[in-house]
């Protein structure tokens, strides 16, 4: 089954070298079936970039079906161990971009443990920094007024659902975020405003191509959904 949300001539390729290719992945599309993923019948972001001419393509990382944003493809499943060494040294920094209920402090960290694909859990570490913060007449109760943070989250480690699990312990949940956030807000975005997408958005990938030793540094533009919050007062 196609997904409806997009088609390969949608497909936004931001960057491509001879070795991978990164692609500005859009809300509500799996990145490929996975485990996790194994009874959604749609196809994946991973089908519709080998439909487009890159028969091996292998995501080397992954980004939960609802997140937006930047996700670095190996163009050849050999080379894959070679971009994810990357991560395993600490070398690609990934940065996001998400819409936080309630006011979020200047700047701090959050060090909680996730739990993983296992059930164990593990370390887990995410620096945030808040970019602005927003009042809007949204009448949800108990109060009359409503306040949000823009905030860029830094992921140290790279844990399932690491950033939606550590912004709901600073009780500063993601906006839209069916598991981890707070139904009633999620619920006044939906019906009330229309917008049911996650506000979670990968905006920055840097990192030092491992054939090339060319330095990457890619951003991706906040899709238009996030414009329909700022936009409104």
């Amino acid at each position: 089954m196609k997904n409806e949300n997009l088609s390969q001539d949608q497909l936004h390729i931001v960057f491509e070298d001879a070795h991978c290719l990164v692609v500005d992945k859009p809300s509500n599309l799996i990145v490929h079936h996975s485990y996790y993923a194994r009874n959604i019948e749609e196809t994946s972001l991973t089908d519709l970039i080998r439909e487009s001419g890159y028969p091996e393509a292998s995501p080397v990382h992954r980004l939960d079906r609802k997140t937006s944003g930047l996700l670095l493809f190996s163009k050849k499943a050999e080379w894959v161990s070679e971009f994810q060494i990357l991560f395993d040294k600490n070398e690609i920094e990934k940065k996001y971009l998400a819409l936080l209920r309630g006011f979020v402090p200047e700047e701090g960290v959050v060090d909680s443990p996730v739990k993983n694909d296992r059930g164990n859990y593990k370390d887990a570490e995410t620096r945030f920094r808040c970019l602005e913060q927003f009042e809007r007449d949204y009448v949800i109760p108990p109060y009359e007024k409503q306040r949000y943070s823009l905030v860029e989250m830094v992921p140290v480690t790279g844990r399932m659902h690491q950033l939606r699990i550590h912004a709901n312990k600073m009780t500063h949940p993601i906006i839209n975020d069916p598991k981890y956030g707070n139904r009633h807000h999620n619920h006044y975005f939906q019906e009330e405003l229309g917008i049911h997408e996650l506000f979670l958005h990968a905006y920055q990938l840097k990192f030092r191509q491992p054939f090339t030793s060319e330095a990457i540094d890619l951003q991706a533009p906040l899709p238009d959904f996030w414009n329909r919050f700022f936009n409104a007062e």
